[in-house]
């Protein structure tokens, strides 16, 4: 996700203006003589809410610990401690509940099956049983009795001769020791290297182990691209056919065959290139963009069809949360079911390769927020790289079509003239960064949520970040230039076209 710059306050000339262009905006209202507060703040106010709620109930980590990492973001101003009502056992926290005035009220839940779900600023707590819930039955067996990959039974082996482990050891002090390195806002919180199928290289910083779930970000995205690869493989979506739905627009009426919207393929959205307004690489993100959904209790859904065309589809990159937003979309609407949408996550991809301590999220709508909203733990994240070293193949069963993987791994047309930097769903090594496999393809996150994958090497580098910073961001490729210092010079690995 694009962190928004705007600051909170009153929306301005600017905000005004992108809202009438982009036909957004999420209305909170009061009584006439409640305070009135400028949209961003119920986005901050929510933020808060939504990640105190998913920390302490999902990652399990203590409010102490939250204030010093996860909710220590350089954009957000936080309400005092003193503002956050926590209920443990209905697991809800409450930002701005005690009526000073200070902020607007928003309030987040946890949900059984998808983790915390931000509510609307006009809904209180005896709402909650109209939130999302998936009760849903974990896949069987003990994973601290089951062999890595599918479980976290890992055994004890020595590394094989030709790794330099010297150089790994580097790599993890590089990861790891970044005020020494004059970035004190780089915090890395884990870093595993896969290499053939077995783990060479694991750590954790304080209070973090191997079940510690942290919210991804946008490496959501690459999970999502996943979610509709599989469908695509199933026969229920084709890349180069229209989005299959019709519905654009604040009134969610079917639009004509003539709206130029109705020729948005997939692949444009997946690619980043759906030609839609742009609202999240303008600084007023917060107001306008995808952060009214993920934390303001707005709709992600509506935010993303509500977007006039304005550029042909598939010409102009724009990295956009709402493009990946429509990609889901796309699968409910090609799914049918609601329940099978809700249970598609589990039962097509994480529950089949061993990630059980992966929650995907959900708006208060019961839509996926699978651009950005998943919590997981670092070894999740390695058996999802390993799925794509693996060309979608898991124990000999294929999950993923090959040609999907070809599709995450080429490079968008729109980024051509740019450096090739992107595929689908996935961050490609830029054309300039000849010292790198060329191979090589990453998911990104905010805060610096990595999972590289080198084919040529037949490596899986996961990095899990709290970077605080968002102008002094972690490198990936620089991480994977340290990690490969360990292995033998490899020939090959050329970028796909």
């Amino acid at each position: 996700m694009i962190r928004g710059t705007s600051a909170a306050g009153s929306i301005g000339v600017i905000g005004l203006l992108i809202f009438a262009a982009a036909g957004l905006g999420q209305q909170h209202v009061g009584s006439d003589d409640s305070p009135q507060f400028p949209p961003q703040a119920f986005v901050y106010a929510g933020e808060q809410a939504l990640l105190t709620c998913n920390g302490l109930f999902v990652s399990g980590r203590t409010l102490e610990q939250l204030y010093a990492a996860e909710l220590k973001l350089d954009l957000m101003p936080l309400a005092s401690p003193d503002d956050v009502r926590i209920d443990r056992e209905r697991k809800t926290v409450a930002v701005n509940e005690n009526g000073k005035g200070a902020g607007p009220t928003m309030r987040a839940a946890y949900r059984e099956g998808l983790g915390c779900v931000v509510m609307g600023a006009d809904q209180t707590f005896a709402d909650l049983d109209k939130l999302p819930i998936l009760k849903m039955p974990g896949p069987g067996g003990d994973p601290s009795k089951l062999r890595w990959p599918d479980g976290d039974l890992v055994e004890s082996k020595p590394l094989p001769n030709y790794i330099d482990t010297r150089a790994l050891d580097a790599a993890a002090d590089f990861a790891f020791d970044r005020k020494a390195r004059g970035h004190a806002s780089q915090i890395t919180i884990s870093l595993m290297v896969v290499h053939k199928g077995d783990i060479v290289l694991e750590r954790y910083a304080p209070g973090v182990d191997v079940t510690t779930k942290t919210r991804t970000w946008s490496t959501a995205k690459s999970i999502a691209g996943t979610l509709i690869g599989i469908a695509a493989g199933e026969g229920k979506l084709k890349l180069d056919e229209p989005l299959p739905f019709r519905n654009w627009g604040p009134g969610q009426d079917r639009v004509p065959d003539s709206d130029p919207r109705t020729q948005i393929t997939l692949r444009n959205v997946l690619n980043m290139s759906s030609g839609l307004y742009p609202v999240d690489s303008s600084v007023n993100a917060y107001i306008a963009g995808s952060p009214q959904g993920y934390f303001g209790g707005a709709s992600t859904v509506l935010g993303a069809l509500n977007r006039r065309l304005v550029r042909p589809p598939g010409e102009i990159f724009d990295y956009e949360n709402y493009d990946s937003i429509l990609g889901i979309y796309a699968l409910k609407t090609a799914l049918g079911d609601y329940k099978k949408y809700l249970e598609f996550p589990r039962r097509a991809l994480l529950d089949r390769i061993g990630m059980r301590n992966t929650i995907p999220g959900v708006d208060r709508f019961g839509d996926y927020v699978l651009s950005s909203q998943v919590y997981t733990n670092a070894r999740d994240l390695a058996r999802f790289g390993l799925l794509y070293l693996n060309e979608g193949v898991w124990k000999g069963e294929r999950i993923l079509p090959e040609s999907w993987v070809r599709f995450a791994r080429t490079p968008a047309p729109s980024t051509r003239d740019r450096g090739h930097f992107y595929g689908g769903q996935f961050w490609l090594v830029p054309d300039e960064l000849d010292d790198l496999p060329q191979d090589a393809y990453s998911t990104n996150g905010s805060r610096g949520q990595y999972t590289i994958i080198i084919p040529s090497y037949d490596l899986v580098i996961v990095r899990r970040g709290e970077d605080w910073l968002s102008d002094d961001g972690f490198s990936n490729w620089d991480l994977a230039r340290q990690v490969l210092k360990a292995f033998p010079k490899r020939q090959g690995g050329e970028k796909l076209k």
